[in-house]
This record gives C-alpha cells, structure tokens and sequence, in this order.
C-alpha cells in the first residue's frame, strides 16, 4: 500500500479525489517538480515543441526520389536507418524530416522515449506522433535530452497524458514539462556527456556499416524467387523442409558458389563453445532493484539505451541459465525472427526471456564478432529467416542456429573483428556516459527534497 499526504491545491487544480492519480510513481516524480518551480522553467521558454501533421505516407522503393521513413517505435533503435522509405517531397513538404540536434519523444503508446537526433539520423523522416524539440541557440541540447530522458521528466509526461486505453501526448502537453535549472557548470557537465555519448553511437554505427560492406563484397548474391523447380529428394535431404516457402534452390546455389570459390565453412556451434536456449520459466519479479537482477526483453536489447526497470528475484530457481554475459549473442528465435544482439559491458550481467538463443564464444577466441557481422548482412538475414517454421507465430530453435554454416574469409576475418569490436565497445561506453549524466540529474532534483 502506497501512502502520502496531498496539498489541497493539488486537489482543487486537478479536481480529483481517487488517491491512484496523486501517489503513482509519475505524480509522485512529477511533484518533486512542481514544488520547486521558482527552480524550473517550462521547456517551451527555452525550446520550440512541434508535431509535424498527420499525412497519409506515399511507401515506395529506395531511389533518388525516396527518403527513409522511421516509425515511433524506431526512436529507441540503437541502430541508425531504416528499410523502409518514402516520397522525398512529400516528407520535405509536411516537415517530417528531422534534423541534427533536435530531440525527439514519442507521444503515443509508450509515452517518453527519447532520441537526440545525431550526423546519421538527420535528414530521415519520422512519424507525426514523435514530437520534435529543438532547443534555442543558447540553450545546451545535451542538458534538455538527459532531463527528457530521466524518469523526471518520463514522468512528468506519463502524468500530463490523455487516454484511458491508448496514451498520447503531443506538443500542447510536452511543451508544461519542467525543466530544472540547475547549476550552470552542472548543466556543461551533463551536456558534454550527453554530446560524447552520441559521437560514439555515430562512430559506431559507421564502423559496424563499414564491417558489413567488406563482408557483403565477398559474399555470393542470393535471391529468392517466388516460383521454381525442385525435386522432392533435394527437400527431403536438405533440413525434410518440403514447404513452398522454403527456397531450397536459393540457398543451395547461395552455398555452391561458396564452395567453387574455395571458401571454408564451418557451423555456429563450430565457432563457439555453446548454443543453448534455457527452458520456459516462471518469472518471480521483485521491486527491489538492489536484490534482483535487471530482466530485459529480446526488443529491450535492440535498444539504443536499454532501461532497467524489470527485475528478478536472485532466488528465483534456475538463475543463472537466464543471465547473459559479455561477448555473448542473444539471437530472437520467436516472433521476428532475425533479430541479435551483441551483449556489451553495459549489458553484462543482465537477465533475458527464454525466447533467445545464446551463442556463447570460446574463452580463447572470441568469433562472435564475425559472427554478428555475417548474421547482419542482407544474406545472413534472408538466410536466418529461412530457417523458420510455424503458422502463427514463425519460430526456430538453438539447432538450426547451432548448424547454421557461416563463409569464413581469412583475409578479412581480421579486419571485421576489429571494427565490430571498437562499434560494441562505443555502444557500451555510450551507455555508460548516458546513465551518468542521468544519473546527475535525477540527484539533483532528489537533492531538493532533503
């Protein structure tokens, strides 16, 4: 049972009684806010708050004419980019293209997430439901983003949200977020981290572009055709896949080329010292972040900046077999299929749904790197997918990935190691940098309740 006391002024403005709207963990953030605002100033006095408007998207294929389209969802991805693209014009003209330095915050759905948009992302369309920020000329970007970013002000925008089944907000709302004004050197500090953290994520996005270029120069064309002939014994020894779906000539030819170029091939399971996937379990969460271990999802490993707000119980049966560690590969195996993740420093430790395929590497040598960087070209992702099965909900299984053949290139094996290990070692220390100038904030504003 939560319980507090509540001004009467509060009571009379908002003019509710029911004690859920005043002691929720956001009204309670929020507050911490409110009575000090002769220590805040509103975020539209010192930034300008849009929401592009709403327009019906004209899709079609990557060409001079297109432009990249993300989604709200897209706004946590830690990677930059997208497939998916758009009519140029018609972006240009309804002002959904962003630009380098604006912040942007989702306002539907999940309320709150931030990206501060970077060399990269700049010039991508987004979706009208991402509010863009942009901070005035004296103003320090990096400050406004990690205030945004903190539970400070994901809190202050989950409580000034509309909507009794799907939330949203949009500028009208975000434009009442306070921000705190703290010191000026304090402010410097926290912009600079911030400024850092996204000079790293470029970096990285660079070189993990630059690794997948040299792989995808080396590796055979594959391409999957929608009508062909196959006979029933190749189907049948190749995996007994006999459905339509599965291109069997594709991928052989994809493997035969391989194999008249001389280039060796070894499995996953070749290459690490485990793949396993743990068994179903019963999740025991506990509140106590002190005595639980952080629990992410296969999604909440893709993200930019993975918030720990799950945990689970340290005496929960099995543990360990949940818990990933550094320099392991955590590899989607339901739902969409294709999806991995590099487990960095900022993530070791951390527990994961059994829904992911763990590819743990040798002590002596780690592969994981080229392994990560074959799984993420366009052949490693055709082929991954290829490997599903089910009618509802698509699934594969620690097996497949254990026997799945990966080209081995001697000549630039090096290389590509390299340049995946220095993107994961910037995403981690990206990460890192985040959470301390966060961590600033939210220390500050807990410093005027004492």
């Amino acid at each position: 049972m939560i319980t507090g006391k509540i001004k009467s002024k509060y009571i009379v403005n908002d003019i509710r009684f029911n004690s859920g709207y005043f002691l929720n963990e956001d009204a309670v953030n929020s507050r911490s806010l409110e009575e000090n605002r002769d220590k805040c100033t509103p975020l539209d006095a010192i930034a300008t708050v849009w929401n592009p408007p709403i327009f019906k998207r004209q899709f079609c294929q990557k060409t001079e004419r297109a432009i990249p389209y993300c989604q709200s969802s897209d706004v946590t991805n830690a990677l930059e980019g997208s497939d998916v693209y758009i009519n140029k014009i018609q972006a240009t003209k309804v002002g959904s293209v962003v630009e380098e330095n604006q912040i942007l915050v989702t306002g539907f759905g999940t309320i709150g997430n931030t990206r501060l948009i970077n060399e990269l992302s700049a010039g991508i369309s987004y979706a009208n439901n991402c509010c863009r920020i942009q901070a005035n000329e004296d103003k320090l970007f990096g400050y406004i983003y990690a205030v945004m970013t903190s539970k400070y002000g994901r809190s202050q925008l989950n409580k000034n949200a509309s909507g009794s089944v799907v939330r949203y907000i949009e500028a009208p709302g975000i434009k009442k977020t306070l921000i705190p004004n703290l010191p000026e050197p304090k402010q410097q500090e926290i912009h600079k981290l911030i400024v850092e953290a996204s000079n790293l994520r470029v970096e990285a996005n660079k070189l993990l572009r630059e690794a997948v270029k040299l792989m995808e120069e080396k590796l055979p064309s594959i391409e999957f055709r929608s009508i062909y002939k196959a006979k029933i014994s190749a189907r049948i020894n190749h995996n007994s896949r006999i459905e339509a779906t599965y291109n069997t000539n594709s991928i052989e030819g994809f493997y035969k080329a391989l194999e008249q170029s001389n280039t060796e091939l070894r499995s996953i399971s070749e290459l690490s010292q485990q793949v396993f996937t743990p068994g179903i379990f019963k999740r025991i969460r506990t509140n106590n972040f002190e005595k639980g271990i952080p629990f992410l999802s296969g999604s909440d490993l893709l993200k930019q900046y993975p918030a720990f707000n799950s945990f689970l119980s340290r005496k929960m049966k099995n543990i360990d077999n949940y818990i990933l560690h550094n320099g392991w590969l955590a590899i989607q195996d339901a739902g969409t299929i294709g999806y991995l993740s590099y487990i960095t420093k900022f993530l070791d430790g951390v527990s994961a749904t059994n829904n992911l395929v763990r590819v743990v590497p040798n002590e002596d040598c780690n592969k994981n790197y080229y392994i990560y960087c074959f799984l993420k070209t366009k052949v490693g992702q055709k082929l991954l997918k290829s490997l599903e099965y089910g009618s509802v909900q698509k699934h594969i299984d620690n097996h497949q990935v254990s026997d799945f053949l990966v080209p081995i290139f001697d000549d630039i094996e090096g290389q590509i190691s390299i340049k995946v290990k220095k993107c994961m070692d910037n995403l981690s220390d990206a990460c890192f940098m985040e959470k301390k100038a966060i961590d600033l904030v939210d220390k500050e504003i807990e410093s005027w309740q004492k």
